[in-house]
């Protein structure tokens, strides 16, 4: 006999609480292997493939897809035994997988075949899947509103009934004067005298209400996260502008010599993670429930990039261990992630320090928020050629500006401004890098 099993949504880590069903990969009556991706969601963070930890025949789908789901509500049920293909595991084994890519590997394709009502189940096979359990629970229709009273009216006299009709009165409105309620002339000639109720106004043409766009999903996580951020963290900014005609020299000597090419972006980076290792204090994190500033060993870099689902910002790990040339890589290899939507939860946790490049907009400067619960971010606007004095002279250079956001709390302006500085000294001079190197 069958046994129904009910597969929740999964608790997809790093604080999630709901997913948005974007693409059912199975339905109702389609046999699926344990561990088979039965779904699509995309979280605030990405979007994933969820993995049934059952193998049988799929009887029910709970959501349509658009549909937003809380961890925890039911995703699909299945006949466990019923139907199931010969690569599926026996029924009392179960992953209880939630992500693609974890626990029981099945490197087989598994056959996805549908069971109709009706059809004989192949030779071998357990009993087919019982019906298709509902989807939803079955609507009730709204009772319909009670029919008005269709009693005796508490009158006598023709001549009442006829006064009544003639002016519009209905006389089951009325109390009656008489014995026992009845109904008299004088009643209804009391109705016609009582004065008509004021009309009631019609309300003003509303002006239009304007497009409402939900706060959920990536944006309403961004939301949040930036209200936080502002909410707990006194920040400050500095700024400064810095000659990057040496750095982009620098850059175009890297190139010119062969093998994968270096972005601007991963030698900002390796200057990055050079001025952390002199200026720990911006690699940090306050720990509001303990009253402690914690100075992170590890420098976990995380990115901005502009997606069509929003703004992400990927994190590189232990960024300070790269060259220039493993950033490059992996930079791409995110941003790739980023765009197709691909970003594991992991992907997008756990940054300490962040390395904002608005200057692809186009954009000079701005004065970046902090991305909680970090201490630091470091902005770069556009690099362009400008007039500057170089060598006492008035030339034409490449400048950027750069610009600084730091939590007050875990450094003073002394600090900040050291750690400003020594990048711009970096742009400005590459050499300088060598010292740290």
């Amino acid at each position: 006999m069958p046994q129904v099993m009910e597969f929740k949504l999964p608790d997809l880590g790093e604080g999630l609480t709901e997913a948005e069903i974007v693409r059912w990969l199975v339905a109702v009556g389609d046999v699926v292997a344990i561990d088979q991706p039965v779904v699509e969601v995309e979280t605030a963070k990405a979007m994933v493939e969820v993995p049934c930890p059952y193998g049988g025949v799929v009887t029910a789908r709970f959501g349509e897809e658009g549909t937003e789901l809380p961890v925890g509500a039911p995703l699909i049920t299945v006949a466990v035994g019923a139907g199931a293909a010969p690569e599926a595991e026996p029924e009392d084994s179960g992953s209880g997988n939630v992500l693609v890519g974890y626990g029981t590997d099945h490197s087989r394709t598994a056959r996805r075949r549908r069971v109709r009502p009706g059809s004989a189940a192949p030779a071998g096979a357990a009993a087919p899947a019982p019906a298709p359990i509902a989807t939803a629970p079955p609507v009730t229709a709204p009772a319909a509103p009670a029919p008005p009273a269709t009693g005796p009216v508490a009158v006598i006299s023709p001549l009442v009934r006829k006064l009544a009709r003639d002016h519009g009165i209905d006389l089951r409105g009325l109390s009656g004067s008489g014995p026992d309620g009845l109904i008299l002339r004088a009643d209804v000639e009391a109705a016609l005298r009582a004065p008509e109720p004021a009309p009631v106004a019609a309300p003003a043409a509303a002006a239009p209400a304007g497009e409402r766009v939900p706060l959920k999903g990536l944006r309403g996580v961004v939301a949040e996260k930036l209200s936080r951020s502002r909410r707990e963290i006194p920040d400050a900014t500095c700024w400064v502008d810095a000659d990057a005609t040496e750095l982009m020299a620098a850059r175009a000597a890297m190139n010119a010599v062969g093998g994968p090419k270096i972005s601007v972006l991963a030698l900002l980076a390796r200057i990055c993670t050079a001025a952390l290792a002199k200026y720990p204090e911006l690699n940090s994190t306050v720990d509001l429930a303990a009253n402690e500033i914690v100075r992170l060993p590890s420098v976990h870099l995380g990115f901005a990039a502009q997606t069509e689902r929003g703004l992400v910002v990927p994190v590189v790990r232990d960024a300070q261990a790269r060259n220039p040339e493993s950033l490059s890589a992996e930079f791409s290899r995110l941003t790739e992630l980023a765009r197709a939507g691909k970003l594991a939860p992991a992907d997008l946790t756990g940054g300490t320090f962040t390395l904002n490049n608005y200057g692809v907009f186009g954009v000079d400067g701005s004065t970046p928020i902090i991305n909680h619960p970090e201490a630091a971010m470091l902005g770069v606007g556009r690099i362009v050629a400008k007039p500057w004095v170089h060598q006492g002279e008035l030339a034409v250079r490449q400048v950027v500006q750069l610009s600084l956001t730091f939590d007050h709390r875990v450094c003073d302006g002394g600090t900040a401004g050291g750690f400003l500085r020594y990048v711009a000294d970096c742009v400005e001079s590459p050499a300088v890098l060598l010292r740290s190197l």
